[in-house]
Formats: C-alpha cells, sequence, structure tokens
C-alpha cells in the first residue's frame, strides 16, 4: 500500500484527488493539508511514501516547504502538482529536492504512474516541463566531469526516467544503469538521484 499525502489549498482539488487516489487499488491517501505549515507539523510524524505538493499556498509556499521537509526527511518523495510553470518555480522546486514536477491538468491515471515511478527511482515530468529542464541545458558551456554515456544517463533522469526505461532505451542491463549512477554521483559527489538532478541543473552537465 503506497500512502500518499497532499498538500492542496484549493478543497475541491485536494477532495476530489484524495478520493481518486483512496479509491485506486494500492493507494492510501489518509493525510491531507491546506498550507504548509500543517503539513510541516504533520509530515515528519505520519511519514509517507509520497507527497504531492502545490506550490501557491497561503503562508510558507509549496517551495519553502519543500525546502523545510526535505532537511527534515531528505529521503522523502515530493511530486510537485501546480498550475505554476515558469522557470523559478520549476527549476527552485528541483533545487531543493522535488523529485518530480507536474501540472494540475495531468490526467489523475498519470499521476498515480508517477508516484509509482517516483518510489522506483523515477523523476515523474509533465512533458512540458521536461522539455523546459532539457532546453536549460542547451547552453552547456562547462566541461563535464562525467563519460558521454553518465551523460546520457544523467540526462535521462532529469527526464523522469526510472532505472529499467533506461536500461532499456540504452540497450543495457539493469546493474549496469546502476554502475553509471554510482560513478555520477561519486563523480558529482552527490548521494541520490534528486541531488544529481539538481547538479545537473545549477552546473548545466547536459
Amino acid at each position: 500500500m503506497i500512502d500518499v499525502a497532499i498538500v492542496e489549498d484549493n478543497t475541491e482539488v485536494r477532495e476530489t484527488l484524495a478520493l481518486f487516489i483512496n479509491e485506486s487499488d494500492g493507494f492510501n491517501c489518509e493525510n491531507v493539508y491546506s498550507d504548509c505549515e500543517s503539513a510541516l507539523a504533520k509530515i515528519p510524524e505520519t511519514l509517507p511514501d509520497v507527497v504531492l505538493m502545490d506550490l501557491g499556498l497561503p503562508g510558507k509556499s509549496g517551495i519553502e516547504g519543500i525546502q523545510i521537509l526535505k532537511r527534515k526527511l531528505p529521503n522523502l518523495d515530493i511530486i510537485v502538482l501546480t498550475i505554476q510553470e515558469d522557470d523559478e518555480s520549476v527549476f527552485e522546486s528541483l533545487r531543493y529536492g522535488a523529485c518530480g514536477y507536474l501540472l494540475k491538468n495531468t490526467d489523475p491515471n498519470k499521476i498515480l504512474t508517477s508516484i509509482k515511478e517516483v518510489l522506483d527511482g523515477g523523476s515523474p515530468m509533465s512533458s512540458a516541463i521536461a522539455r523546459k529542464v532539457i532546453s536549460s541545458f542547451h547552453t552547456n558551456d562547462h566541461e563535464s566531469p562525467l563519460s558521454i554515456r553518465e551523460t546520457e544517463v544523467l540526462k535521462k533522469l532529469c527526464e523522469g526516467q526510472n532505472y529499467k526505461v533506461i536500461a532499456d532505451s540504452l540497450f543495457v542491463s539493469g546493474n549496469t544503469v546502476r554502475m553509471h549512477i554510482k560513478n555520477i554521483y561519486k563523480k558529482l559527489h552527490v548521494h541520490s538521484r534528486g541531488e544529481a538532478v539538481k547538479k545537473a541543473i545549477e552546473d548545466r552537465l547536459i
């Protein structure tokens, strides 16, 4: 059973999404919050598997919430679910530790798939957001410490692909992908998928 928490100030959106998740096999959503302050107080106690985080919230913003939660719970998977698709919102969310970024017009079934993907090592993003992230690397003038294949793997991580999809697309084994990712972490001095994506964005490594 995958335990999902929702942080969303729109009552209709929050309740409809929670109902949909609860009616879906293998999912549970009992913890819903209308603001960051409530979420920050309860999530460290309830420890959900995945948090769906809106950005435009009363009081503390969703970006502030991501930053605080990731400091307290570095292994917590957070997916942004918002109407905001400006560069600042996207890149700040990812820099502070969001593992995925979905727009609110995302099909509900895709949201469920994305929750599973993030638990399987992926970084799901709406197609418009993925294009925005990848296009930010096109002006790369930095010398990368990564090999060509490691750069390919890092790019696919930034596109939200999980280990199995990366392995299939590169025609290699899952163990080979894990080896590349281990080398990426070592060379970039990071310890997680989110930190690697953050480093790629900040240093424009792709």
